[in-house]
């Protein structure tokens, strides 16, 4: 069920038929790509119409964060749950065993990409991984590259993880879809750093409570006050003023 958050179609449901869906794509031979909308990505896109076209061209915005997910069972989804980079990782991974499905990595630095194999192979010893590769830091792409595409594409991956951080992943999976053979590109944000232990992850219960963005923002206070502090009130500021002329 697709739910409008301030003009994103952010798809409302389970986790499990989240895991269940996203197999069958990375099985496939279509082509899909899949974004994970936090409040902050919400807000970027209806400040920049780019990322707006990005997220909403995915074949699946999920219910990244909290806020978002209250959001959708207000507007007519009750049962709507959190499909959250890092769990859908992990899930996925688990879930494509049997079948062979094949991972890429793209994304951070090699360090922490060394560290993400490590963990992921400790905890799935049977994961098939295609390779990784931690690009460099630059804005977003406006074309595609072809060295890259093909490096991509020769791995042979079904799964193509881009952890960019958003809307810088947004736009890349967007620009880059029409050129890669890998069935399923899934935008995870930091899920590379949160699964490796390269950064710190928010206790459950706090993630369950929509505290999430507080913990990371006493961990990263330089980095992440923009996005918390001045973002998160605009999220529910413009929230009020669609309901007022609804």
């Amino acid at each position: 069920m697709k739910i409008d958050i301030l003009g994103v179609r952010t798809q409302a449901q389970t986790f499990t038929a989240a895991i269940h869906q996203l197999l069958e794509w990375a099985k496939s031979s279509e082509s899909h790509y899949v974004s994970t909308c936090p409040v902050y990505t919400i807000m970027q896109c209806t400040e920049h119409p780019s990322v707006m076209d990005a997220v909403n061209g995915a074949s699946m915005a999920t219910a990244d964060g909290m806020p978002v997910v209250w959001m959708q069972r207000r507007l007519g989804m009750p049962a709507a749950e959190r499909v959250y980079g890092p769990d859908v990782m992990l899930a996925l991974c688990e879930a494509g065993l049997a079948d062979g499905v094949s991972h890429y990595f793209l994304g951070s630095t090699p360090t922490v990409l060394a560290r993400l194999e490590e963990h992921l192979t400790a905890r799935f010893p049977s994961l098939r991984i295609a390779g990784s590769f931690a690009p460099h830091f630059a804005p977003p792409p406006t074309s595609h590259d072809p060295a890259t595409a093909s490096q991509l594409n020769e791995s042979g991956a079904d799964v193509i993880w881009v952890g960019l951080g958003s809307p810088k992943q947004d736009l890349w999976m967007a620009t880059y879809r029409p050129h890669l053979k890998a069935p399923l590109l899934i935008g995870v944000g930091a899920a590379f750093e949160l699964i490796s232990e390269s950064r710190r992850q928010a206790p459950r219960w706090i993630q369950r409570n929509g505290f999430e963005w507080l913990f990371r923002l006493g961990l990263e206070p330089r980095r992440l006050w923009r996005r918390y502090l001045i973002y998160n009130p605009r999220f529910m500021m413009a929230i009020l003023r669609a309901r007022r002329r609804s």
